[in-house]
């Protein structure tokens, strides 16, 4: 199975990221993941989580912090642009920014690859391959929408991390889920049970 590329920005909602990369690895899949400078500093600031830039260093601190040790796991440098997933050669079954900043927005529809996360966006849209963006900013300018809708004109699919109340959610835990969960039914994953819509009893 070709894997995944999951790159992570510096917006707010890590947990998001995390959840994804933990159901992905319990499923067996294979995930090669990128965390831009500005994710390391907001997982530090918000979680008091300081993650080891070195890939080697950064495998171990996710195995032990997620308790997984299914799939495959590769970490890269944000800086690293001559690593595998920035090339289209390097093939892969889609590319997941979750979540993703107003600024990376900005720069991947200007096709602008100042990092890593940013080398690959463009490589998944040049290749026509699937790439999906979690955009974590409320409420959106007018900027972010054009920016926004340029992406969905190019083939992005743009899925705003917006909860559902019909699932009675008992914990942050149970909305995280049904986030990630819904995130991933557009990639044909099916990666953790989830209550669905049913329709009117009536």
């Amino acid at each position: 199975m070709l894997p995944y590329v999951i790159g992570v920005t510096g917006a707010s909602a890590q947990p998001l990221a995390e959840r994804s990369l933990q159901l992905l690895l319990k499923q067996g899949r294979c995930v090669h993941l990128v965390l831009s400078r500005g994710a390391h500093n907001v997982f530090r600031a918000e979680q008091n989580l300081t993650i080891p830039v070195d890939p080697e260093s950064q495998v171990q601190f996710w195995r032990e912090h997620l308790s997984e040790n299914g799939g495959e796991l590769i970490c890269h440098r944000w800086n690293n642009q001559a690593a595998c997933i920035a090339s289209g050669s390097f093939r892969t079954k889609a590319m997941i920014i979750v979540p993703c900043s107003m600024g990376t927005v900005g720069r991947i529809n200007a096709g602008i690859a100042g990092d890593l996360i940013e080398r690959c966006a463009d490589v998944h849209l040049k290749e026509g391959r699937k790439l999906v963006i979690v955009p974590r900013e409320m409420p959106f300018n007018l900027i972010h929408l054009r920016n926004l809708t340029a992406l969905a004109e190019a083939g992005v699919k743009i899925a705003a991390p917006i909860p559902a109340w019909y699932t009675q959610p008992k914990s942050l835990e149970e909305m995280i889920d049904f986030l990630v969960v819904r995130l991933f039914d557009g990639l044909e994953e099916d990666l953790a049970p989830l209550k669905r819509w049913e329709g009117s009893k009536q």
